[in-house]
């Protein structure tokens, strides 16, 4: 059974502790096994690589590392963090995401 989540893919987030508190971005992927997002320009840590085909120099390459979903709050559209709550739409009597502190849906 997959776990309902607060945070989908392509959602704008903000981080709301650890080393990138404050710093916002959108939801490239979610892990739900392990409960954590990778978050486009949050987190990044330096990864070295052998050379490859993609890369034939090698190096050290920047890029984003996962971070846990209890450390993450949707942004709504005034660009302040919100709680998310779940509610049906009269219009499409289907189930959908709404922002605790404007009240309005999130796309």
């Amino acid at each position: 059974m997959q776990k309902k989540l607060h945070i989908r893919k392509g959602d704008t987030v903000m981080v709301i502790a650890g080393d990138s508190r404050g710093q916002q971005g959108k939801v490239l992927r979610v892990d739900t096994e392990k409960y954590k997002a990778i978050v486009e320009g949050v987190n990044m840590v330096s990864k070295h690589t052998k050379p490859n085909a993609k890369s034939p120099q090698g190096g050290i390459v920047k890029m984003e590392a996962p971070v846990h979903l209890s450390n993450l709050k949707i942004v709504d559209n005034s660009g302040k963090p919100t709680r998310v709550g779940r509610k049906m739409d009269p219009k499409t009597e289907k189930l959908v995401r709404y922002s605790k502190k404007s009240g309005e849906v999130i796309k």
